[in-house]
């Protein structure tokens, strides 16, 4: 009778231990889809942890093998290092868009959930042959991300791929653009249309997403939009300037910021202006983020690295140009300068977030020159915005410190109302009335109104209510008669005016953009996914009244109606459309 084996012989060739791989693996799945179920953005954590979770989960998974799996210590040492070795193969050969947050989303957490998986389902097998299933399952998944290449991440804070060897909307644009022959415009057109500027920049002419035409027909299975053009865009997220049958937007072209000037009939360059640089961060792209604005002959831009410049809107001629990072001694921030410049007067007014008087900086419309600094918080993707408060004139700056209104003339503080976050920006506050501030916050800290009065002589103000009900992080709102209608996050919501309490909420649009169709109470948004949705304004329910596929990929750009004509564009292609008018007496919506 043979001789029972030692005990440790029998602790030795036990399999490993596989529940906790188990336990780690939904704590992953957890981690990273749970947020996706959420109604709003929820507070920064959340998205830290939705972020985090798996590459984390992937590396205890790793470290569980090394220390608690009862594995042999030959077979953890050749798994260490073959798994320290595939990934390091996989960082030299994988597309450099993937470093950084795709290592982090795909190439760590599809890596460890592969190891785990084999290390499960081999528990039973030999150690030798067990170990190398489980480094090949480890290397292959991360390997996969050798495969793609990210386009930046999408708004509920997934990747967006595509096949590496795909051409990218840059490459298709500077094809396109060699293989087309420009517009040729006479002089007396351009000077026609540089007299009828009815859209001269980001939001429309007081930067409330509000226009003013037309009414139109809401039926569009019956009177569909036409398509007058779809041509490829450079990356970026630009919206238009619009005089008369001209387009103006900025486009990422390589290795230089690309000023276009668009024919609004056909789509055709008519010219464009280059700025030597590139902007690329891994989760909003490539590309420039501010809108041109239009102005006394003038078209005055601002570049994602900082370049602002002042151009002939007629020919694209260079007048004058700044850089932000050495008038306001910064680098960009993490998503880019993305400020629309203001031209108020004989003034350029644009955001740069520097130290001291750095914040805010005015130049001269003509020259260029420095005019004057006003100060503000370094974390803002707003832009400076004129209105008028409670009698004053101001140029209104909303940053993570919170709003100050200054004199245009001079950068003066008129009045500062504190509500500092933790975080950026990146939405425009609206004026409700000729008293009262909409002030917007992102991720989590909702929205405040504030009363603004005059006292001996100086502005003052109270708050008039917080509300959590709309949070609409870098996607929009808008103001109709009582109520605003805007993003919670992804989700479309009424929120009342008078106390800030939610009318309703309904329809993911992701991080969409809305515009206000005014005189026709209508709201046009345009869906993350590029889709045009028709809804009335109205606080008793949300009433879509129809929707068509505009454009295809990740739309973050602002929409634009002029008249009949809708113009959009998202980082890949742009489109112009006509939209079906109502006839005579035709109801406009049904409530």
């Amino acid at each position: 009778m043979p001789a029972a084996a030692p005990v440790e012989e029998k602790a030795a060739a036990a399999p490993p231990r596989t529940w906790p791989v188990v336990v780690l693996l939904v704590l992953m799945a957890l981690t990273r889809f749970a947020p996706q179920l959420l109604d709003d953005n929820g507070p920064p954590w959340v998205w830290i942890v939705a972020a985090m979770g798996p590459p984390i989960g992937a590396l205890l998974i790793g470290l569980w093998w090394m220390l608690f799996s009862r594995t042999k210590s030959w077979d953890r040492a050749l798994l260490f290092f073959g798994m320290i070795g595939a990934f390091a193969l996989t960082l030299a050969v994988m597309h450099p868009t993937m470093l950084g947050p795709g290592v982090l989303v795909m190439t760590i957490p599809i890596g460890g959930v592969l190891f785990a998986l084999a290390a499960i389902l081999t528990r039973e097998l030999p150690s030798f042959r067990r170990t190398m299933i489980v480094l090949a399952c480890g290397a292959v998944g991360m390997a996969t991300s050798t495969l793609v290449r990210s386009d930046g991440m999408w708004g509920n804070f997934l990747l967006g791929v595509d096949w590496r060897w795909t051409t990218t909307s840059e490459e298709r644009i500077v094809a396109y653009a060699a293989d087309r022959e420009a517009k040729q415009v006479d002089a007396a057109s351009v000077a026609e249309s540089l007299g009828d500027i009815r859209w001269p920049g980001f939001r429309g002419p007081d930067r409330d997403s509000k226009q003013h035409g037309p009414a139109i027909a809401t039926d569009w299975d019956q009177t569909p939009p036409e398509l007058l053009w779809k041509a490829p865009a450079g990356p970026g997220w630009s919206s238009f300037a619009v005089a008369g049958k001209l387009l103006f937007t900025q486009e990422q072209r390589d290795q230089a910021e690309t000023i276009v000037c668009y024919d609004a009939d056909s789509g055709k360059e008519i010219w464009t202006r280059a700025f030597e640089g590139r902007f690329d961060d891994p989760l909003g792209g490539p590309g420039p983020r501010a809108t041109p604005t239009l102005a006394d002959g003038g078209l005055f831009v601002q570049g994602a690295t900082g370049i602002v410049a002042c151009l002939d809107a007629a020919t694209g001629e260079v007048i004058w140009r700044r850089d932000l990072q050495e008038e306001a001694d910064r680098k960009p921030p993490m998503w880019g300068f993305s400020g629309s410049p203001l031209v108020v007067d004989s003034l350029v007014i644009v955001y740069a977030g520097g130290d001291g008087d750095k914040g805010v900086l005015a130049f001269d419309a003509t020259t260029g020159e420095p005019r004057w600094g006003a100060p503000a918080g370094e974390l803002a993707y707003t832009s400076p915005q004129l209105a008028t408060v409670a009698g004053k004139r101001v140029v209104m700056s909303l940053s993570n410190t919170g709003l100050d209104l200054l004199d245009p003339a001079t950068g003066e503080l008129v009045l500062r109302h504190d509500w500092p976050i933790d975080v950026h920006r990146s939405v425009q506050p609206q004026v409700l009335g000729d008293a009262d501030i909409v002030i917007p916050s992102e991720l989590g800290k909702g929205t405040r109104r504030i009363h603004v009065e005059e006292k001996e002589g100086t502005l003052v103000d109270e708050v008039v209510w917080t509300s959590r009900s709309l949070k609409p992080d870098f996607n929009d709102f808008v103001i109709y008669e009582d109520h605003a209608y805007g993003f919670d996050g992804r989700i479309l919501v009424c929120v009342k005016l008078a106390d800030g309490k939610q009318a309703w909420k309904g329809g993911r649009y992701g991080k969409g953009q809305v515009l206000l169709l005014a005189d026709a109470g209508l709201l046009l948004v345009v869906s993350e996914q590029g889709e045009l949705v028709l809804l009335e304004a109205t606080p008793e329910r949300r009433v879509e009244l129809s929707k068509f596929q505009a454009l295809d990929g990740k739309t973050w750009n602002h929409p634009v109606v002029d008249g009949d004509r809708l113009y959009v564009r998202n980082s890949q292609e742009a489109a112009a459309y006509r939209l079906p008018l109502a006839e005579s007496g035709e109801e406009i919506v049904v409530r």
